[in-house]
């Protein structure tokens, strides 16, 4: 198990970036596939990216992100990141970090995930 904190939101106009970090303390980090997700108000949480263990050689991106946002990690740290650019009015919404020991797969449903942050508001300006 692993405790997840996020941070690095905040309001930008559209077209800006941001980059959103999780940091997590407890055990084996690197062991752990890691998720991005999503919940805007009156909306059910949304799948954003993911990542898989160790070297995070495998990606998984949600359409309405592709092109456009990057997932990385960097094990030393403990921490992993999502590097949001050309962002919309639409990616107004708390973005979660989300982890699961996982030998080889990366999930994209909040369900698959066993450990979760508090969430982080970002909030993008027309």
């Amino acid at each position: 198990q692993v405790q997840l904190v996020e941070c690095g939101g905040g309001l930008v106009q559209a077209g800006g970036s941001l980059r959103l970090s999780c940091a997590a303390s407890g055990r084996h980090f690197m062991s752990n596939a890691v998720g991005w997700f999503r919940q805007a108000p009156e909306k059910e949480r949304e799948f954003i990216a993911a990542i898989s263990r160790n070297d995070g050689s495998r990606t998984a991106y949600a359409d309405s992100v592709k092109g456009r946002f990057t997932i990385s990690r960097a094990n030393a740290k403990n921490t992993a990141y999502l590097q949001m650019n050309g962002l919309k009015p639409d990616d107004t919404a708390i973005y979660y970090c989300a982890a699961r020991v996982s030998l080889r797969d990366i999930g994209t449903t909040a369900e698959w995930y066993d450990d979760w942050g508090q969430g982080t508001q970002v909030t993008v300006s027309s």
